[in-house]
C-alpha cells in the first residue's frame, strides 16, 4: 500500500510538470509565428516591471526575507531593482529575432531564433532578481520558461509570477509564456522539468548544478561562487577595507559574489586588519575560530541556521559571546590551508571572511589558484592594487571569468 501510495504521487507529480510544460510550448509556438522585435521587447519590460515597481519591490523583498530567512530587506530591494535595470540596459536597442547580423566578406548571415522552452532552477537565497531576469532574458529572445523555484522561495516565487502574468495581460502578451512548477517544490518535479524543457538554467547548489548536466537537456549553470580576493602591498587598505565590508554584508552574503576569502601581502596585513576592524570586521581569537566551524558546519554540511543571517544570530549560533552585534558587521577567521580538510576556505554564504597571510603578490596569485580549484573554479576574482597589469596577470592565470579590480 504504501509503494503503491508513493509510486501514485511520483505519477501525479511527473503529469503536472508535463501539463506545465506542454502548455508552455504550445504558447510559445503561437508567440513565435506573430512576435516581432516590438513585441519581444515589450513582453520583457512588462516581466521586468512586475519586480521594479517601487511597491511591489519592497513588498516582495518583504516576503521573501520571512519566508526564507534569509537577507536583508533593505538590500534586497536594491538587489531587485539594480540588478533588472542593469539587464534592461544591457539588452536595450539590441536584436533578438530575425536577421541581426550579415557579414558579406564571410557569406555568413546570423539569425537569431527562439530555443523553445526555459527551465530555470530558482535558489532561496535570491528568490525574486533571479526569476526575473531569467524571465526577461527568456522573453527577449521569444521564448516560454518555467520556473522551479525552491521549497523556502516558493511563496516568494508565486506571488511574484502574479504580478508578472498581471503585465502581461497588460501589455497584450500571453501570460502562460511564463509559469511555475506547481507547489509544493519537489526533487521529482526539477528533474522531470529538467528533462522536458529544450533549455536549463540553474543558479544554486552544486547539487542542483550536477542534476541540470546529467539531464540529458542542454544546460548553463551557477554553482558555488567562493570568490577570493587579494589585497597587494599597493592598496589602499583604509578604502580596500571599506569596500570589502560593504560587499561581504549586502544581503547578508547571499551573493555568490561575495567574497569568501581575503588574501593579503604580508606587508600591509596588520594595516588591513585595522581598515577591517574599522569597516565593522571583528578578528576571532582561534578558540573562536573553532566555535564558528563547529557551528557553521554540521556533519558536512553547512548549517541553514548560519546561512545569510543577521550578524546577531550569527554571533549567537556561534557561540561568540565576546562580540557585541551593534558594533560588529561581520567576523574574520584566519586560515592556512586549503581543500576538503580545512572548511573555511570553502564557500560560506554568511558574515563570516576567511583571511590569509601571503608573503608576496606571486604566493597570492597562487593561493587563489588553489581557493578556486578547490570551489568557484569559473566565477570570480577580486584585486586591489594601483598596479592594474596584476588583473591581466591574474585573469591569464586563474581559472576564473572576471577579475574585478578596484
Amino acid at each position: 500500500m504504501i509503494e503503491s501510495a508513493t509510486a501514485s504521487t511520483f505519477d501525479l507529480e511527473i503529469a503536472e510538470v508535463d501539463a506545465v510544460c506542454e502548455t508552455a510550448r504550445q504558447t510559445q509556438r503561437a508567440w513565435a509565428q506573430r512576435a516581432d522585435q516590438t513585441l519581444l521587447d515589450r513582453a520583457a519590460l512588462a516581466a521586468a516591471w512586475a519586480l521594479m515597481q517601487p511597491d511591489r519591490n519592497r513588498e516582495l523583498a518583504e516576503l521573501a526575507v520571512a519566508t526564507t530567512g534569509l537577507g536583508r530587506v533593505e538590500d534586497k530591494v536594491v538587489k531587485n531593482h539594480r540588478k533588472t535595470l542593469g539587464l534592461l540596459r544591457d539588452l536595450q536597442g539590441v536584436a533578438s529575432c530575425g536577421v541581426i547580423r550579415r557579414l558579406p566578406d564571410l557569406g555568413l548571415t546570423e539569425i537569431a531564433r527562439p530555443i523553445g522552452v526555459i527551465g530555470a532552477v530558482v535558489p532561496s537565497t535570491n528568490p525574486l532578481a533571479t526569476p526575473v531576469n531569467n524571465a526577461v532574458n527568456a522573453l527577449k529572445c521569444g521564448n516560454a520558461i518555467v520556473l522551479s523555484p525552491s521549497p523556502k522561495g516558493s511563496e516568494a516565487c508565486a506571488r511574484l509570477l502574479e504580478y508578472m502574468h498581471a503585465e502581461l495581460d497588460r501589455a497584450g502578451i500571453p501570460k502562460e509564456l511564463v509559469q511555475m512548477l506547481p507547489r509544493p517544490s519537489s526533487k521529482a518535479k526539477t528533474n522531470r522539468l529538467m528533462q522536458q524543457v529544450d533549455l536549463v538554467v540553474v543558479t544554486g547548489s552544486q547539487a542542483n548544478v550536477r542534476a541540470a548536466y546529467s539531464s540529458g537537456t542542454p544546460a548553463i549553470g551557477v554553482g558555488a561562487g567562493n570568490v577570493a580576493v587579494i589585497v597587494d602591498e599597493t592598496a589602499d587598505t583604509a578604502a580596500a577595507g571599506g569596500k570589502i565590508a560593504a560587499s561581504k554584508c549586502f544581503d547578508n552574503a547571499t551573493s555568490c559574489s561575495s567574497e569568501n576569502a581575503l588574501i593579503v601581502v604580508g606587508e600591509v596585513y596588520e594595516e588591513m586588519l585595522t581598515a577591517l576592524a574599522a569597516a565593522g570586521g571583528i578578528l576571532l581569537t582561534p578558540d573562536e575560530r573553532e566555535r564558528l566551524i563547529a557551528a557553521h558546519w554540521q556533519n558536512g554540511h553547512l548549517n541553514s541556521g548560519v546561512l545569510a543571517k543577521d550578524i546577531d544570530v550569527l554571533i549567537r549560533t556561534c557561540g561568540l559571546d565576546r562580540l557585541d552585534p551593534t558594533q560588529t558587521r561581520f567576523v574574520v577567521a584566519e586560515e592556512s590551508g586549503v581543500g576538503p580538510g580545512y572548511l573555511l576556505s570553502g564557500e560560506k554564504m554568511s558574515l563570516a571572511l576567511t583571511l590569509y597571510r601571503v608573503a608576496d603578490f606571486e604566493q597570492a596569485k597562487s593561493l587563489a589558484d588553489r581557493l578556486l580549484r578547490h570551489q568557484g573554479a569559473g566565477h570570480s576574482v577580486g584585486l586591489h592594487t594601483v598596479r592594474r597589469e596584476r588583473a591581466l596577470e591574474l585573469a591569464q592565470a586563474l581559472p576564473t571569468c572576471r577579475v574585478i579590480v578596484t
